[in-house]
Parts: C-alpha cells; sequence; structure tokens
C-alpha cells in the first residue's frame, strides 16, 4: 500500500522532470537565437500594438525617441557580480508619439539618485537596441513580493500600475525592452540584464527521482521475495 504508490509518483516526478529538462533546452535556445540576431525597427514591424507579447518575447529590435527621465523607475533587489543595487527602469517616447518602458539595467545601490550618475541622463533623441520582454512576476506565486508605487519601488515589472504611478498620457506599449550591452555615458546603468543562460540541473532532479524508485521497487522484491525450496519447507 505504501511502496507502489511511492514508485509511481517518484517515476511521475522524474517524467515532469524530464519535460522541464526539454522545455528549459527550448527556451535557452530560443533566448540565445533571438538575442544574437540583428536588431529589427520596433517602428517598422510593430506600427500598431504588439499582438502576442509571448510569441514575440526576445525579439531583439532598436527604437528611436526619447527617454523621460523625470518619470524614472526604481526596480530593487539585485545585484551583478556581488554588487548590491537596483535596475533603471525609464518611460520612452518613440517618435511616432508612443511610449514605451525600457530597463536601462543595473546601477550600484550608491547611484540610486540620478544626481549621482548625470552622464548617464541622456537628453535629446536617441537610437536604443534591446529584447522584448512581458511584464509580470516570473516565480511562484506564493513567493511574489509586493510592490510598493507609492515609494517607487518595485520588485516586477507591472506595465499598466508603472504608467499609472508616473502619469504616461499616450499609449503605452503592452510589452517593455530591456536595454541592450551598449555603454552608457558615464558607464551607468548597466544594460544587457537579460537573462540569457538560464541555469538548467533539471537532469540532475530526472536521476534522483528514477534512482528513488528504482530503489524503492528493488528494496520491495527483495523484501517480498522467497526463495522456492524455503516455500516448500514452509
Amino acid at each position: 500500500m505504501f511502496s507502489i504508490p511511492v514508485v509511481l509518483i517518484a517515476i511521475a516526478l522524474g517524467t515532469w522532470q524530464l519535460s522541464r529538462m526539454e522545455w528549459k533546452k527550448e527556451q535557452i535556445a530560443l533566448r540565445t537565437d533571438r538575442a544574437s540576431a540583428s536588431a529589427i525597427s520596433f517602428a517598422e514591424n510593430y506600427p500598431n500594438e504588439v499582438a502576442d507579447p509571448q510569441a514575440d518575447e526576445f525579439i531583439n529590435v532598436w527604437v528611436e525617441g526619447e527617454f523621460l527621465h523625470d518619470k524614472e523607475l526604481i526596480m530593487g533587489a539585485r545585484s551583478l557580480d556581488r554588487q548590491l543595487g537596483i535596475q533603471i527602469i525609464t518611460p520612452f517616447t518613440l517618435t511616432d508619439g508612443r511610449q514605451i518602458l525600457i530597463n536601462r539595467g543595473f546601477v550600484p545601490s550608491e547611484l540610486k539618485d540620478p544626481v549621482q550618475r548625470p552622464e548617464g541622463q541622456v537628453e535629446g533623441v536617441v537610437k536604443i537596441e534591446g529584447l522584448l520582454r512581458v511584464d509580470g512576476w516570473k516565480g511562484y506565486e506564493f513567493v511574489r513580493p509586493v510592490n510598493d508605487p507609492e515609494d517607487n519601488f518595485w520588485f516586477y515589472t507591472d506595465i499598466k500600475e508603472m504608467s499609472l504611478q508616473t502619469g504616461l498620457s499616450n499609449p503605452v506599449m503592452s510589452i517593455y525592452l530591456d536595454a541592450g550591452p551598449a555603454v552608457n555615458p558615464g558607464g551607468y546603468p548597466l544594460g544587457g540584464q537579460t537573462r540569457i543562460a538560464l541555469v538548467n540541473n533539471h537532469l540532475e532532479y530526472v536521476i534522483t527521482w528514477y534512482a528513488m524508485a528504482l530503489i524503492l521497487a528493488v528494496i520491495y522484491f527483495i523484501y517480498h521475495y522467497r526463495p522456492v525450496g524455503k516455500l516448500e519447507d514452509e
């Protein structure tokens, strides 16, 4: 009553991890291919809205327009090479009047105040290259932190709430942009923060669950096995 259900559960979990491993491989390949492709014009390829943000995520695009630095947003709890910091998300007005949020990249905690990095607050029309991203919390729901719009502190991107908080009036794209690795004046924000190479240790889990199922099955067999001679004596 105990062994057989546990063996079946272990086999099921191993099979699930196997499918997760294949999905992770596909995701890494997709991100790598799209991120390494030449950037396409956002204005030309998305003249209206992005019809299917999920399908177009990680496509490399370039946009042209102006940053709205006075509406800068702070996304916290970030680190880079063991250095604590934040990421800067800035609304960007495209030359056609539409607006899109751009994650400009990492900034050390001591440079949180834009006054400390004036060179990076580029003015005028600029051309930015980056990857299309879908907003929302990417982890498990039960550990999702709560954004704090009042203090302008965000743990994850929420385009609707961020747009309301900054008072953006023009149409805001339902997808945002992770800025590429191009160096900003003064060095910060530091772009190119998109996770491309995901951790893929699912093979270890596959081996673990299948091994548990096999070991338990062997123990079950040994425990119940009786040699023919012994059965006759009994």
